[in-house]
């Protein structure tokens, strides 16, 4: 079965107060939605139109779970936190088998 990733490259960090209190909810939120966190915030070489801003890599053990994960109540607690905060391209990808 593929896995399922989520994907987010932050374009802008308007509200840093704003991001803080989304990471400290979204954190137990992934872990307890079975995701693990692969990459967080360091380096980033960006190319093409892509902004070296804050990305982050989470993987599922499945693009089920991942959706599940999102739509979850702690985790959308976590948005309601984030709320205009950030802007960010967010996305769940399906992994190759």
């Amino acid at each position: 079965m593929p896995k399922g990733y989520w994907v987010s490259a932050y374009r802008t960090i308007s509200d840093p107060e704003k991001l803080a209190a989304y990471n400290k909810l979204a954190g137990p939120a992934v872990q307890l939605g079975g995701g693990r966190i692969l990459a967080r915030g360091g380096r980033v070489a960006a190319h093409d139109a892509g902004i070296a801003e804050r990305t982050v890599l989470i993987e599922f053990d499945s693009f089920e779970q991942a959706l599940a994960a999102h739509e979850s109540e702690a985790y959308q607690e976590a948005l309601v936190a984030l709320s205009d905060g950030v802007e960010r391209d967010f996305r769940i990808i399906e992994g190759i088998d």
